[in-house]
């Protein structure tokens, strides 16, 4: 036992208690290294090794007479035994053993590609670029080194890397080019590697995931790895590349040299889409693992023990992990690591895994790892099998048995190895039961497809969309329209595997019918909108894919109209019918700014922070959360007063964010944070925002303490403009809003942002420059929106001083009604119809009745002075007496009744002038409201 730590000497890396039923001992591996090494065993410190102390190891064994690929094997064999130590008899996380062997392999691979270098410029001299600059060349660690998850007896998946063509400067073995001494590099590397000597090896080494695999050159430079991703990379090369990174050497991960990589891989691993077509890749691939997996088991049943391949192994969580990645990890920066236990919290915190998934995935993942590293140290092999023999196996359990949950299927006289096998045959029917619910064939459940109800036989098997026997087997009404779909040049177009999916879409929809799930108008509405989607083939995919997302989409497309219109214009929200928790829930302003942000700081990480990825950014995000409410709305979890708070607080949370990013991309901002505020007018100063509303907004910076006031306003004007652009261009993604800045102080001859002393004045009056009535309406509804909290304060204050003001109540309803014809003029109604906002007595004449008893009455009545929606303040005017007993109330209700129609038209499309019969008692209650305020002969003229 020379060399092996004290329990007392390792305490600060132990993660669980003892062990005492298993030693390391009865590893056959670790008996042959306590033999040949008992006395260098003694000369790795207590502990487990950091890269410095591997380093130092290595220098000892140099300087006792080792050459350097005897003391990097011989390093390999005291690490792996003071692993299986401190894992089998001291409970060492699985972190702490990865962690390690990672460390192991970038130290070892360092200090080799240093003497392989070395030797080969001692022959032909540096390799030189065309400017007579060193050449660099990288190690990249693809699979578990890449991700720090190395196994104890893992090989190591390496690509070689060049930055450039070029030469070397000549030694006495001449002058050569830049690949073919890589070239040599790499075969050295090999040998000091991967070569089985007397002392064993370092690790076996794999080259076969270059490009081209086995058949193409060993090394490849940076424009070759280029040209092979944009022109011959396949899908699950993308899986490959996730992991990847630069081990070696470490001065060119340090100095940031080996960016320049990250550069061509993170386009070729996520792409800027919902990618949703990589299923069906890494489907094939699975598929391929699988069946070698049985074919090498077939007629060895011991063989069906593989942690690693066999059904609910290692590779399955993976395969979850990585394909959820690649699928999303373009549009969610976020959720992007190498790690598969870090990518499943951070899955989970994404939503797009539920988190109990997501934490018995983890569970298993260590579970299996762990029983790995101990079929490993058995021998030092290559291995996922368990073992046959009964030793090992009680040895294998005993070691795991602080890991193992007390409740069984287990007798108490059943073998020691019980608790494991019924461990692990929960786990992995766990694992594949995810797994096969994530990476299904795209089919409904046998169970579930039904024989009759006018879709006859439908799940029989995929036909394309334009396959008469489909057409025969669908309802008559949706075949009929199916068979005109089919017959479109644009459908005709498509890939056969195109026409598949939208085949296996219409009869699932069909299914759906059958079941009594769904309308036939809902399943002809799908086809409407995947339509102009037809060349964009991710969303049909999504949709094969996600059955779940379908049936869902189905019902909302059953339920109104507008849906439709906002899903063509946005089809990327459909993924997020794929959480039903979110569409459960409200709207969080505060976890919707910190998932942007987080998004912000990922995308720094990755070096991708550009505008362009900024503001595509924020119009997915904004289009999801609006997809989200919609949702909720149509299918009447939230009132309409609701859905306006809801987007009111989106659209604030929206601008808020844009603010804050657009100022760190303005080149001339003259400070960390501006002192500017966004103010908020009409629907969103009012929390009355619709679908689709307008921002009406008004700019106000201050600067006092500036030491150029001018220079201040010329910056600020610039980025009203950067903000105003951020909010309304319309990009790859979309758009966001569009932008009203009319209400601005003089109107549009106004500048675009004021000081807010400026702004003070022209409210109040002083001057020349003074606001209008109108101008005070307005202000009734305005709030502070984004930016610096206490300009917001001081607005406030203002707009509380200036609605308060004195005023001659007559001249204020005759200049408040006088602007009501103006805009009745400009919205004639034609006869015989009521306009629930612009008829008399609709809710325009509610909303001036409103300002009007703000402006006239707030002196006496500062509750009126809140903006607190116009329903809540014709309440306080009644109860303040200003309006007759019942009028307020009665108005109020009527206006909420008339929002209510208004949103239900617009949501199907329909127009919002209605009989006027079906709204008589919500419009003589207004009407009532108006001849309160303005008295019998002030009412509106008839329309």
């Amino acid at each position: 036992m020379t060399g092996s730590p004290s329990s007392d000497e390792t305490a600060d890396t132990l993660d669980g208690p003892t062990a005492p039923g298993a030693s390391a001992e009865h590893s056959r591996f670790v008996q042959r290294i306590r033999r040949r090494y008992a006395t260098e065993l003694s000369w790795l410190p207590p502990g487990l090794p950091d890269t410095a102390g591997l380093h130092a190891l290595i220098d000892t064994l140099l300087a006792a007479g080792r050459p350097l690929p005897a003391a990097l094997r011989v390093a390999r064999q005291l690490v792996i035994e003071r692993l299986v130590v401190h894992d089998v008899e001291q409970q060492a996380s699985l972190a702490n053993v990865t962690t390690t062997m990672t460390l192991l392999a970038e130290v070892t691979l360092d200090r080799a590609l240093a003497q392989a270098r070395a030797e080969t410029d001692a022959r032909h001299g540096a390799p030189l670029d065309a400017d007579g600059q060193r050449i660099d060349f990288w190690i990249v660690g693809m699979g578990k080194l890449g991700a720090r998850e190395l196994n104890v007896s893992s090989d190591i998946d390496l690509i070689y890397v060049y930055e450039d063509a070029g030469q070397t400067a000549g030694g006495p073995a001449g002058v050569i080019s830049a690949h073919e001494y890589f070239s040599q590099v790499a075969r050295q590397l090999y040998a000091l590697i991967g070569d089985v000597t007397d002392d064993g090896f370092v690790f076996r080494v794999d080259l076969a995931l270059r490009p081209n695999g086995n058949s193409g050159p060993a090394v490849v430079s940076l424009a070759m790895l280029e040209e092979y991703f944009l022109v011959q990379g396949r899908e699950w090369e993308r899986f490959a590349w996730l992991k990847s990174r630069v081990v070696a050497p470490r001065e060119s991960v340090l100095d940031g040299r080996a960016l320049a990589l990250r550069s061509l891989v993170t386009p070729f691993v996520y792409r800027k889409y919902l990618d949703y077509g990589v299923f069906e890749g890494l489907r094939q691939l699975h598929r391929k693992i699988r069946d070698e997996a049985q074919r090498r088991a077939a007629g060895r049943p011991e063989r069906a023990n593989d942690v690693k391949l066999s059904r609910g192994g290692i590779r399955e969580i993976e395969f979850i992990v990585q394909l959820l990645q690649v699928a999303r990890g373009g549009q969610f920066p976020e959720i992007r690591t190498r790690s598969t236990l870090k990518a499943l919290d951070r899955l989970a915190a994404g939503g797009l895994m539920r988190t109990e998934a997501a934490r018995q995935l983890a569970d298993a993942y260590v579970f299996l790892r762990q029983v790995e590293h101990r079929i490993q140290y058995l021998d030092d092999q290559q291995t996922h099998l368990l073992p046959t023999g009964d030793g090992d196996l009680a040895w294998i359990a005993a070691s795991m048995a602080a890991r193992l949950p007390a409740a069984s299927a287990c007798a108490p006289g059943d073998p020691p190895c019980c608790r494991l096998l019924d461990r692990l045959c929960s786990v992995r029917e766990l694992v594949a039961t995810e797994f096969d619910a994530l990476l299904h064939d795209g089919r409904a459940p046998a169970g579930a497809r039904p024989g009759n109800g006018g879709c006859r036989q439908c799940g029989d098997g995929p036909l394309a969309i334009d396959s008469e026997e489909l057409a025969e087997r669908l309802p008559p009404e949706l075949a009929e329209r199916v068979r005109a779909f089919a017959a479109r040049p644009r459908v005709q177009a498509l890939r056969d595997e195109s026409r598949l999916r939208l085949g296996r879409l219409v009869q699932r929809a069909a299914e759906g019918l059958a079941r009594g799930e769904g309308t036939l108008e809902a399943a002809v509405r799908l086809l409407d909108w995947v339509e102009p989607l037809l060349r964009r083939e991710s969303y049909l995919a999504l949709l094969v894919e996600r059955p779940e997302v379908q049936r869902r989409l189905l019902r909302l497309l059953g339920l109104a109209r507008w849906p439709m219109r906002y899903l063509i214009r946005h089809p990327g929200v459909i993924d997020e019918l794929a959480d039903e928790r979110q569409l459960r829930e409200r709207f969080d302003r505060a976890g919707f700014v910190a998932d942007l942000e987080e998004r912000h700081a990922a995308w720094v990480r990755s070096g991708e922070a550009d505008e362009g990825s900024l503001l595509d950014t924020l119009r997915r995000a904004h289009h999801a959360e609006v997809f989200r409410t919609l949702v909720r709305d149509v299918e009447q979890r939230i009132t309409v007063e609701q859905v306006a708070d809801d987007l009111s607080s989106l659209a604030d949370a929206v601008v808020d964010c844009t603010l804050r990013w657009a100022w760190g991309h303005l080149k001339q901002r003259h400070r960390d944070a501006p002192r500017f505020a966004v103010i908020a007018y009409g629907k969103l100063g009012g929390l009355e925002l619709g679908y689709g509303s307008d921002l009406d907004l008004v700019f106000l910076f201050d600067d006092a303490g500036e030491d150029d006031p001018y220079r201040a306003q010329e910056v600020y004007g610039a980025f009203v403009r950067k903000l105003i652009g951020w909010l309304t261009l319309r990009t790859a993604a979309g758009e966001l809003f569009e932008i009203d800045t009319a209400l601005r102080p003089n109107g549009n001859s106004g500048l675009l942002v004021t000081s807010i002393d400026a702004f003070e004045k022209y409210q109040r009056g002083r001057g020349s420059n003074t606001a209008w009535t109108w101008e005070h309406q307005a202000l009734s509804r305005a709030r502070f929106c984004a930016g610096a909290a206490d300009l917001g304060e001081r607005f406030e204050a203002t707009r509380r001083e200036v609605l308060a003001m004195p005023r001659e109540r007559e001249a204020l309803r005759a200049e408040v009604q006088a602007m009501r014809e103006k805009v009745r003029a400009a919205r004639p109604v034609p006869a015989g119809r009521f306009d629930v906002k612009h008829s008399d007595g609709g809710m325009m004449d509610a909303e001036f009745a409103v300002q009007t008893l703000v402006l006239a009455e707030s002196a006496r009545h500062p509750e009126l002075l809140d903006n607190a929606g116009n329903i809540a303040l014709l309440r306080r005017a009644e109860d303040a007496g200003l309006l007759p007993a019942g009028v307020g109330t009665a108005a109020a209700d009527a206006y909420r009744e008339m929002r209510r129609a208004q949103h239900r038209a617009r949501l199907d499309e329909q127009p919002t002038q209605f009989d006027p019969a079906e709204l008589a008692t919500e419009r003589a209650a207004i009407q009532a409201l108006w001849r309160a305020v303005f008295g019998a002969g002030g009412g509106p003229a008839a329309g």
